[in-house]
């Protein structure tokens, strides 16, 4: 298996090849993971929840995702992986030079942060650097307690018009990657349409390029509650091998998300 890059990320945008990623945190799951299909992973600060019990991802720490970048790099040698720049570790142009080190010499890819247009000069700064980052836009867990909850984003017109001037924003900045969290199906095609970018969807409908689930919620074993975008492909598939291979072919086929997974 040759290793996940960038520029095969475009090209499957390019050929509409739809692909599979996840939330990985250990080497024997990101070793399953690869194993089975997944070329791109994402270490998340949604640690803090389903690892380390928390109600939010804000008591993450870079070093809490510098130690599971590690881990999952041993597991997974050829994959993409993203790494989570966590709450206010990218306030200053300095703390988030020191962060996306930190990560970078760990393992990572890229790194990914949340944030709209502000993110700009950010994200200039980082990929001149040779950090590639990935962008958030959508519901972006670090602002949970400024959304007043985990809601769906972009749902009247002038906020889907920011958001989509949000991501045009960040891809002129540099960004390669988008992920589109929790917004109607609509605004997620015409983000995907209009970016040359890859863009992946968690909670966007099928119309991305690719998708990501956080591994607990693709097993069913996510604490109290689920949310809309989840499904519990092990009770399907029977087995954890075989529930991850039916994510990817699902994913791939434009099966999955379905509509009873995505937001009008």
């Amino acid at each position: 298996m040759k290793a996940t890059t960038l520029s095969q990320l475009r090209q499957w945008k390019q050929e509409k090849h739809k692909f599979a990623t996840i939330t990985a945190y250990d080497a024997s799951f990101a070793q399953l993971f690869a194993e089975q299909g997944i070329p791109v992973m994402l270490i998340g600060d949604s640690l803090g929840m389903v690892v380390q019990g928390h109600d939010s991802t804000l008591p993450v720490t870079v070093e809490e995702i510098a130690y599971h970048t590690r881990c999952v790099r041993r597991g997974a040698p050829k994959a993409l992986l993203l790494s989570d720049l966590p709450f206010m570790s990218y306030a200053t142009p300095e703390q988030t030079f020191a962060s996306a080190a930190v990560l970078m010499r760990a393992g990572a890819n890229m790194v990914k942060l949340e944030g709209g247009s502000w993110l700009c000069e950010t994200v200039k700064m980082l990929t001149e650097r040779a950090v590639p980052v990935c962008g958030h836009l959508g519901l972006t867990p670090q602002s949970v307690n400024v959304f007043g909850g985990y809601k769906v984003q972009g749902r009247d017109e002038v906020a889907a018009n920011q958001l989509v001037k949000d991501a045009l924003a960040l891809e002129e900045a540099g960004a390669q990657l988008l992920v589109l969290e929790c917004v109607p199906v609509d605004l997620a095609k015409r983000v995907t349409e209009e970016l040359s970018i890859p863009v992946i969807g968690i909670g966007a409908g099928n119309v991305t390029d690719g998708q990501i689930l956080v591994m607990h919620d693709a097993f069913g074993i996510t604490g109290g509650h689920t949310p809309k975008f989840a499904k519990d492909f092990l009770t399907e598939a029977g087995d954890i091998r075989g529930a991850v291979r039916l994510y990817v072919e699902q994913v791939a086929q434009g099966v999955y998300p379905g509509e009873e997974h995505s937001f009008k």
